[in-house]
């Protein structure tokens, strides 16, 4: 059975890690193979991709440890240049390990495509006579992709709406659409576009926009994890945590920084598994503000026990077919390594490492402050920057944070007393 409980992995190379990895999750060598960057994505492949393509961008991706899912342990492979994202992610992951780790539930992946419709001069019968002919137009949409629908998916209803804008009253069609373990966005388009015409006529007037909406409160994923006071710190950390939750929750100024943490982790996990990062920050800010104000996605509250609940609910769009999912190499190693039999678990398992970014970020704020972990982990990206080599870098980094002044100068000053301590 596989644990994702591995200390001691800062102190490995990076071949070691994988190495490791192979051990723990049963993969074999060339599932991960494309994770040396000189097998990853090539120009050549790249160029299929996206247009003009002159190279490609490397990003670090680092592992995930600790987590547990649902009763199930996973690793999670986490695409991002930031530094102490990863570390934080797993330590939350180890402290809600006590608890049982992550719960997890969600809607279903449904996604709506609208359909704008201009011109029409009796709005309010408009949606009517849209509702009477509702099984006729899911019927056209279905015609779209019969095969989504042979596999339970496809389009489950219509849902008509009545909107004032600038330009005059809009009637406005959402097509509701069952997507299985697509992402989404291209079956919904093409319903979208291939049923316009039959909604602008039933509905009397002019058929406009066809898209997607990545507000995707259709396909909600909720995470949930308990934290007991000990694991933390102790009682006085877990108010502290309640106090800077509850910021955040009041104040939209705090609540963008406080969900830029939680997209931290969500963001790492969709760019490294080949999702559309972009749609699910979306609709992610934008549920934030569903009730008319900015707020915190995270919800911090304690228990008859003193420990801390902690609840997470947001648009989970992401997919396991189509797009750069299956055809990026990296991306197609990062699924192996999380393992999801269906696109809804692997959303299931980004709302987790969203939650545990969030709990390190609160604790950290809550306590020491948040530049204390995240320059020591900075460091070694300032001796790098500074010119120290794969040898010397750890040495530079200790040095820096040591000396308490993290900057590129006082690192090119500790790199030249370090080599000419050597000549």
């Amino acid at each position: 059975m596989t644990t994702s409980r591995w200390s001691g992995t800062k102190d490995l190379t990076p071949a070691q890690r994988r190495e490791g990895l192979r051990e723990r999750t049963g993969l074999n060598e060339t599932d991960l193979a494309a994770l040396e960057p000189a097998r990853g994505l090539s120009v050549e492949a790249a160029d299929v991709l996206v247009e003009n393509v002159i190279g490609v961008l490397g990003v670090p991706v680092g592992m995930a440890t600790n987590f547990t899912v649902d009763g199930e342990d996973v690793f999670v492979p986490m695409a991002t240049e930031e530094p102490s994202v990863v570390a934080a992610a797993s330590n939350a992951a180890r402290w809600a390990r006590e608890t049982g780790g992550f719960r997890t539930s969600s809607t279903g992946p449904v996604m709506m495509a609208q359909v704008q419709v201009v011109g029409v001069p009796d709005p309010l019968a408009a949606k009517s006579r849209l509702l009477e002919r509702r099984e006729e137009l899911i019927g056209a949409a279905n015609e779209v992709d019969p095969v989504l629908a042979g596999l339970g998916g496809g389009c489950l209803d219509i849902v008509p709406r009545i909107v004032d804008t600038a330009r005059g009253t809009h009637v406005v069609v959402h097509l509701v659409v069952d997507v299985r373990d697509a992402m989404g966005a291209n079956a919904v388009n093409s319903m979208a576009e291939r049923t316009s015409d039959l909604i602008g006529e039933i509905a009397g007037g002019t058929a406009r926009l066809r898209i997607l909406t990545n507000l995707a409160d259709r396909r909600l994923v909720r995470a949930r994890a308990v934290f007991t006071p000990d694991s933390l710190g102790g009682p006085e950390v877990v108010t502290q945590m309640l106090e800077g939750a509850a910021f955040a929750d009041a104040d939209p100024y705090r609540a963008a920084t406080h969900n830029k943490g939680i997209m931290n982790g969500i963001t790492a996990v969709v760019l490294a598994t080949g999702n559309d990062t972009r749609a699910v920050e979306a609709g992610c800010h934008a549920f934030a503000s569903a009730q008319g104000t900015y707020t915190s996605l995270s919800r911090y509250e304690q228990d008859a026990d003193g420990s801390l609940q902690v609840t997470l609910e947001v648009p989970m769009p992401v997919g396991l077919v189509g797009g750069a999912t299956r055809s990026h190499p990296v991306a197609q190693a990062n699924v192996k390594i999380i393992g999801p039999d269906s696109a809804d678990r692997l959303a299931r398992v980004i709302a987790a490492v969203g939650l545990a970014q969030n709990v390190a970020a609160v604790r950290a704020l809550a306590t020491e402050g948040i530049q204390r972990g995240h320059m020591t982990l900075h460091a070694r990206t300032v001796a790098v920057a500074a010119g120290a080599s794969a040898e010397e870098v750890s040495q530079v980094a200790a040095a820096l944070v040591a000396s308490g002044v993290i900057r590129s100068d006082r690192a090119e000053e500790i790199l030249a007393q370090l080599r000419s301590g050597r000549a």
